[in-house]
């Protein structure tokens, strides 16, 4: 397993040293850890210059590459991994109003993004509540000024591409340009897609997603956007106000990449927020060589010169928080750009603490 170097690995070198040892023989494993701490670390700036990226951005080849066994986590080298959460929009005894708290908490407690999933139905429980994803970012951008606003995923072939650019414009304008929308062809486990008579042949909901992707790109930009296929039709037609973020709000694909028209997609937007496997019901996390392999097949940067967003995770914080923390910054030097914890739906007061706690960073 790769050595994770981070400035509190040599803490906890420290930290175990027994103060029963007398002071000279404290003080002599002291210097040996510090020393060992920096011949590792200047091994590693020695890399990234050789990489010719000396202390920032994304390696287009994971750092053990250049140093074996050793990967560094994103505090010790600059890299910018953010991370956001990504909370379930209904459930038993989940409110509008305590999914709102949620997000104003997560800006205290240091999170850099809220993302909502997006159901007709939620999928936990019969009849449970569920609650538009788009109101509740709207209220939370009134009570924050910082953490990133978005959906993960809007389910594009449920919806009309202009009336969710509208509101992807809109929120963008109410949170000071804070808006992403991130869509996809929708999730199977979506009670709603049949109950109110939806598209449910995949096949059908992936030319729309491809078509409807079109759509919302050029109207998020604020341009003039003429479009007539099988699904959507737009007349020469252009938003106002245009979008407060240039080029436009970010849009991010989301989906399996065993499905490789994922890929294809995400390199037409802004940013993929990639899940494993085609089964939902099962998880795997991606390796950071898989994650580095799903960088280097995608665009290096968006249109607007930053780095194409990488959006790794979605599931619950493993208890192990030394081990997770580890795995973040190995993803993170592969390449990811966000890292998404998930607060499914359960006990109010969970759910508070686990947005709380804050990220692993």
């Amino acid at each position: 397993m790769a050595e994770v170097l981070r400035p509190d690995t040599v803490l906890d070198e420290l930290a175990a040293i027994p103060l029963t040892q007398p002071l000279a023989d404290r003080l002599s494993d002291a210097a040996t850890a510090l020393l060992a701490h920096f011949d590792r670390l200047g091994a590693v700036l020695g890399a990234l210059h050789a990489a010719g990226r000396p202390g920032r951005g994304r390696l287009r080849q994971p750092l053990r590459d250049h140093v074996p066994g050793v990967t560094v986590a994103p505090a010790a080298y600059g890299a910018t991994m953010r991370h956001g959460l990504e909370i379930c929009c209904g459930g038993p005894a989940v409110t509008a109003s305590l999914l709102v708290e949620l997000g104003e908490l997560a800006e205290r407690a240091g999170w850099d993004g809220v993302f909502f999933e997006d159901y007709l139905i939620y999928y936990d429980g019969a009849d449970p509540p569920t609650y538009d994803p788009w109101l509740l970012l709207t209220a939370i951008a009134g009570r924050t000024g910082h953490v990133r606003l978005g959906t993960t995923v809007t389910a594009l072939p449920r919806r009309r591409p202009a009336k969710l650019a509208r509101e992807a414009l809109t929120l963008d304008h109410l949170s000071a340009g804070r808006a992403t929308v991130a869509v996809g062809v929708g999730d199977p486990k979506d009670r709603g897609l049949d109950a109110f008579g939806e598209q449910i042949d995949v096949k059908t909901r992936a030319t729309m997603l491809d078509e409807g992707l079109d759509v919302l790109v050029g109207l998020l930009g604020g341009g003039r956007v003429a479009h007539r296929g099988a699904h959507y039709r737009a007349d020469g037609v252009t938003m106002r106000p245009a979008p407060v973020q240039s080029p436009r709000v970010p849009v991010w694909v989301g989906g399996s990449t065993q499905a490789k028209a994922v890929l294809r997609r995400a390199a037409r937007a802004d940013g993929i927020v990639p899940y494993k496997l085609t089964d939902t019901d099962g998880w795997s996390d991606f390796t950071p060589d898989e994650v580095h392999d799903l960088v280097t097949a995608l665009p290096a940067t968006r249109p607007d010169g930053e780095p194409f967003d990488v959006a790794i995770g979605g599931r619950r914080r493993r208890p192990d928080e030394r081990a997770e923390r580890a795995y973040l910054g190995e993803v993170a030097a592969a390449g990811a750009t966000w890292w998404l914890e998930f607060i499914n739906a359960g006990d109010p007061e969970a759910m508070r603490a686990a947005v709380a706690r804050g990220p692993l960073r």
